[in-house]
C-alpha cells in the first residue's frame, strides 16, 4: 500500500485536537479545508476558524471553500493528490468530494453511533442525563452519520460534568482513535460494521437560543442536566423576574438540593450569600450565572449588587 497522503477538513478547537495529533504522529498532511472566514464582533472583524489558524501555524495549505461543489475548488483538491480524507466537526460533503480519495473520507464523531447522530452529540448527552458516551470513525457516505463504522471507543460521564469536561476528554480520546483507525487503513488492517437499527435513536439537533431556554416546571435533575449540557456555551438562559424588572440570565453552573417542598415552581429563595430555585423534586442550588449586561459571576458577588424582591422568580 502507498504512503497515505492525507486532506483534513475540520472548523472548531475539537478538531485542532485532531489534527495536532496527526502531525506529531508524523502522518503527511497534504492539506487543510475550514470554514471561510466570518465577521463577528461589534466591529463585525472578520475571525479566522480555530483549524486555520493552527493549520497556519504549522505551514499548512489551507483552503476555505464557500461552496464544495465549485469546479475551480475540486481541481484544487483533486490537484492536492490525497488518497485518504479525515472529516471532524466539519460540514456535510457531496459525493464528489467524500468519494475522491483512494482510500475513502472518515468521519470522527462524537458519540457512540447510531446514537447522536447530528451537530450537537456533546450537548444532548449530557441533557440528557447520560452516564456513557464515546467516539466514533465511520466512512461517510450519502446520508449523515450513517456510514460504516471502523472504531469505537466509550467514556464515562461524570455526574458534575459540563460539555466542557466532556468536549476536551472526547477531543483526547478522538484523537487516539483517529490515530489508531489511520494505522489500521494505512496497514490494510480493518474491517467495518454496519450501523444497526436501533429502536429508538436519540438525535442531537443543532442548538438554537429557543432550545436553551429553561423550563422550570421539569424535574430538579433534568434541569441540572440541561444547564451542564449548556454550559459554558451557548449556555441555558432563563428571565429573572424581580419586581418591575425582568432581566435575562444564564445559568453556568448550579448543584443539586434534593428536598420535598411546597413552594411554586421557579420561585427564588436565598440569602446573603445563597440564591436556590425551588422546582419539582428540591431546589437548585446558583453557583455561576450572568444578568443580562454583566459579566459572569460568581452567585455570591452576584448577590452583593442585586436587591431581590421576596417575591422574586425565574420564568
Amino acid at each position: 500500500m502507498e504512503a497515505l497522503r492525507i486532506v483534513f477538513m475540520g472548523t472548531p478547537d475539537f478538531a485542532v485536537g485532531i489534527l495536532n495529533m496527526l502531525i506529531k504522529k508524523n502522518h503527511t498532511i497534504v492539506g487543510v479545508i475550514t470554514a471561510p472566514d466570518r465577521p463577528a464582533g461589534r466591529g463585525r472583524k472578520l475571525n479566522e476558524s480555530a483549524v486555520k489558524k493552527f493549520a497556519i501555524e504549522n505551514e499548512l495549505k489551507v483552503l476555505q471553500p464557500t461552496n464544495l461543489k465549485d469546479e475551480k475548488f475540486l481541481e484544487t483538491l483533486k490537484s492536492l493528490n490525497a488518497n485518504l480524507q479525515i472529516v471532524v466537526a466539519f460540514r456535510m460533503l457531496p459525493k464528489v468530494v467524500w468519494s475522491m480519495p483512494q482510500y475513502g473520507t472518515f468521519n470522527l464523531h462524537a458519540s457512540l453511533l447510531p446514537q447522536y447522530r447530528g451537530a450537537a452529540p456533546i450537548n444532548w448527552a449530557l441533557i440528557n442525563g447520560e452516564t456513557k458516551t464515546g467516539v466514533t470513525t465511520f466512512f461517510i457516505d450519502e446520508k449523515i452519520d450513517t456510514g460504516a463504522i471502523i472504531l469505537q471507543d466509550e467514556a464515562i460521564i461524570e455526574k458534575t460534568d459540563n460539555v466542557e469536561d466532556l468536549h476536551d476528554r472526547l477531543m483526547h480520546l478522538g484523537a487516539e482513535t483517529v490515530n489508531r483507525t489511520v494505522e489500521r487503513i494505512q496497514n490494510e488492517n480493518f474491517e467495518t460494521t454496519k450501523q444497526a437499527n436501533e429502536v429508538t435513536l436519540k438525535a442531537a439537533h443543532k442548538i438554537d437560543r429557543e432550545t436553551c431556554e429553561i423550563d422550570w416546571n421539569k424535574p430538579l435533575n433534568e434541569i441540572y442536566n440541561f444547564i451542564r449540557g449548556l454550559s459554558p456555551y451557548p449556555a441555558a438562559w432563563t428571565t429573572l423576574f424581580n419586581a418591575d424588572q425582568k432581566i435575562v440570565t444564564k445559568i453556568y453552573k448550579a448543584s443539586l438540593l434534593p428536598e420535598q417542598h411546597k413552594l411554586p415552581n421557579g420561585l427564588l429563595v436565598f440569602t446573603k450569600k445563597d440564591l436556590k430555585i425551588a422546582v419539582q423534586g428540591g431546589y437548585l442550588n446558583l453557583e455561576e450565572i450572568q444578568l443580562q449586561g454583566k459579566k459572569r459571576m460568581l452567585v455570591k458577588d452576584v448577590l452583593n449588587g442585586l436587591n431581590l424582591d421576596k417575591n422574586a422568580k425565574m420564568g
